[in-house]
């Protein structure tokens, strides 16, 4: 299948839709563009009012969530100062996470998120989560919203919630920060949730001593015979392998210069494939057996490490970083499994059909929603850790009665410190390339 043409069609058939829509003025009070992004929004925004009489508690929310936020922004933007620092000094290639691709959050074309269901599920929940939040806080706090929707261009991008711009402005400064801070706490709570099931599910999967082949040594026998990586081991010599020992059982009964043939299965295709065995190299720990050169997916060590991960007090951290890894290092934690569908799975005893799918709608759940409330934390505007700061701000200048200008001098100052650190540490590695 050409992924290209496909996308080349969805691409012109979206602009074709565009264009029949703008062209004949249809769904105007539902469809609104901004360039070549499309709106669909609704004034039917009701839903939110259900939360009015439960104000007491959603204050405390968005209170201790306020103060969650201003943390995490803090926290970030030591972290991206220290970031930068450090590619400055030792600069990174330009290729991986800072490919242009790979900069925007977008299924399918970031190559970290794979176009599916799980993505595309977690993708719409986390933003439906973040605008809900600012919705549900400026009820609570008496601004009245406008409307609500989601944004498109092929796939939903984003999504928004309209409060009255005027009852913003008129709102005191502690409601204006719990509203902006709403959609950041609920993409944490949904986070931590999501991290903890993720955690309990996984305690259901049994490692199986499996004889997966991950990888193939380069210039050594299994190479040479064109065994391919990803792939299982059948049979040795018309015996059957169930499993590593019994396979490791069999090749230690063998000797350099041995000849044999393995039974592979890959793709549900099985062929047979001749290997004659060499020496163990010596950084290899050297037996006196033959050597074909594979090395194997080994479960019960991914699951150790998962639980290690898991119980590390920066185990959310780490998850973040498995489909970078998946992609970059070839899956050298061996985790890749909870973000991509992987033929892993055949080393694993699940206790249902689809337990993969599910872990993997946990893990994108938890990814995005962490990804999303800590960069929008940041202190610049138009994120929702800028209007915070740019609130903060103006009511300790209001305080000290400081003029507004020198309040919004801060607050510009402060903005593009941030859009500068988080754009040069993007644009360093290019241009030290050069």
């Amino acid at each position: 299948m050409d992924w290209l043409l496909i996308v080349i069609f969805c691409i012109a058939l979206y602009f074709l839709i565009v264009g029949y829509i703008r062209a004949n003025n249809l769904w105007e009070n539902h469809v609104m563009f901004y360039g070549p992004i499309l709106a669909l929004k609704t004034e039917n925004v009701r839903f939110f009012d259900k939360f009015i009489p439960y104000s007491r508690f959603f204050k405390l929310y968005g209170t201790i969530g306020a103060l969650m936020v201003v943390l995490i922004s803090v926290l970030m933007s030591l972290m991206l100062i220290f970031t930068l620092q450090r590619t400055i000094v030792s600069p990174p290639l330009p290729t991986g996470i800072y490919e242009p691709q790979n900069i925007l959050a977008i299924p399918g074309i970031n190559e970290f998120l794979p176009l599916s269901f799980a993505v595309i599920f977690a993708f719409i929940v986390t933003l439906v989560v973040h605008e809900g939040g600012h919705g549900i806080l400026a009820r609570i706090e008496g601004m009245r919203v406008k409307s609500t929707g989601i944004l498109f261009f092929i796939i939903p991008i984003g999504a928004f919630v309209e409060p009255d711009e005027e009852e913003v402005e008129k709102a005191q400064p502690a409601s204006k920060i719990r509203m902006f801070g709403a959609g950041i706490t609920n993409n944490l709570v949904v986070a931590l949730l999501s991290f903890l099931i993720l955690a309990f599910l996984m305690g259901f999967a049994a490692p199986v001593d499996a004889p997966y082949i991950k990888g193939i040594y380069k210039e050594y026998p299994a190479y040479d015979a064109g065994i391919p990586p990803n792939s299982i081991v059948v049979s040795l010599n018309g015996i059957k392998i169930d499993s590593r020992e019994e396979l490791s059982n069999l090749l230690d009964k063998t000797k350099p210069g041995d000849q044999i043939t393995l039974g592979i299965l890959k793709d549900n295709i099985l062929r047979d494939y001749i290997i004659i065995l060499e020496e163990w190299p010596e950084n290899l720990n050297p037996r006196d057996s033959g050597f074909m050169g594979v090395y194997y997916y080994d479960s019960a060590s991914v699951k150790s490490l998962y639980d290690d991960v898991i119980k590390s007090p920066l185990g959310p951290l780490l998850l973040v970083y498995v489909p970078i890894n998946a992609v970059i290092d070839d899956d050298t934690m061996g985790l890749g499994i909870l973000a991509f569908d992987s033929s892993y799975s055949v080393a694993w005893d699940t206790p249902f059909e689809g337990f993969w799918t599910v872990i993997q709608i946990f893990f994108w759940l938890f990814w995005l929603n962490f990804a999303v409330g800590t960069f929008n934390a940041l202190p610049f505007v138009p994120l929702d850790g800028g209007y915070i700061m740019q609130e903060g701000v103006k009511y300790i200048a209001e305080k000290r009665k400081l003029s507004k200008d020198y309040a919004n001098y801060v607050v510009a100052a402060i903005s593009w410190f941030m859009i500068i650190v988080v754009v040069s540490i993007i644009v360093v590695p290019y241009l030290s390339a050069i």
